[in-house]
């Protein structure tokens, strides 16, 4: 299955990248997504990081969830506001 994956503010930054593609295998959760990206190097670490958030298909997540064929996950800072 494939899942877009984006990354907003200073991750796109230090990663090198505001998007990419990636194939999954079936039933594939957000832990594995994450396990994958790390995997690409010593760079996408900064994706372990506990303050970095993630969302599926626009909507916040805080736990493990279940992904599906053409999701859109994003990983981005704590925002702020003022």
């Amino acid at each position: 299955m494939q899942v877009n994956v984006l990354f907003f503010a200073r991750l796109k930054e230090q990663l090198g990248c505001s998007s990419l593609s990636l194939e999954l295998a079936e039933g594939s959760n957000t832990t594995q997504l994450k396990a994958e990206l790390v995997s690409k190097g010593e760079q996408w670490t900064i994706l372990e990081e506990s303050s970095v958030l993630m969302a599926v298909n626009q909507q916040h997540i805080s736990d493990v969830k279940s992904l599906a064929n053409g999701d859109e996950v994003a990983f981005f800072p704590p925002v702020t506001g003022g």
